[in-house]
């Protein structure tokens, strides 16, 4: 008997009332998995400028994945988001990993004395000048450091020549990391997943 009440009181409200009742539920869920998802789990970004051509064009939007690091460890290679400082975020590749030693000859990559190919630098490669695509230089040359610090990495952007990265900026400590960038998104054309 009671449930038969309680139906027949929530008949008699109006039905705008119960609508709205059901929207504002609805809604409100809505916002509360959207806060949680992009807070916590991933974000978009709009990438500004070429240190990242050609992999990443000027004013593609991009969904980076802020868990990733969360259950696993940055790998070399991976496209990173991290806050470069209080108002700016860059985008950029790691190729330093905690105890690395690295240096470039020749336009080449040495990592703890081995040669490492750069398999997304082919294309750029091919279209720079003689002189290299990838100057000279050794990690204790930029920074004073033998190998690159626990928990921090050693970054650079894929348009060597035009990218402020850690040959400027210095290690990134690992806090600083954002997220790990998964997929381009916008324009439409250019949908697709990040190498």
């Amino acid at each position: 008997m009671m449930l038969d009440y309680d139906n027949q009181e929530q008949n008699r409200r109006p039905f705008w009332l119960r609508a709205l009742w059901k929207v504002t539920k609805t809604a409100s869920v809505v916002l509360i998995l959207s806060f949680v998802i992009r807070e916590f789990m991933f974000t978009n970004y709009i990438v500004y400028g070429q240190s990242m051509m050609p992999t990443i064009q000027d004013g593609e939007r991009i969904i980076v994945d802020k868990i990733g690091y969360e259950i696993a460890e940055p790998e070399r290679f991976d496209l990173i988001i991290f806050h470069a400082d209080e108002e700016s975020d860059y985008i950029k590749r790691i190729i330093g990993l905690p105890g690395d030693e690295l240096y470039y000859e020749s336009d080449t990559l040495y990592v703890n004395g081995t040669e490492v190919e750069e398999e997304f630098l082919e294309e750029p490669r091919s279209e720079a000048s003689a002189d290299g695509f990838t100057d000279d230089f050794t990690l204790q040359d930029l920074t004073d450091e033998q190998t690159v610090p626990e928990d921090h990495v050693f970054v650079l952007g894929d348009n060597r020549q035009n990218s402020i990265d850690s040959r400027q900026i210095g290690f990134v400590q690992q806090e600083e990391i954002v997220g790990r960038a998964n997929l381009t998104f916008w324009p439409p054309q250019n949908i697709r997943f990040i190498k």
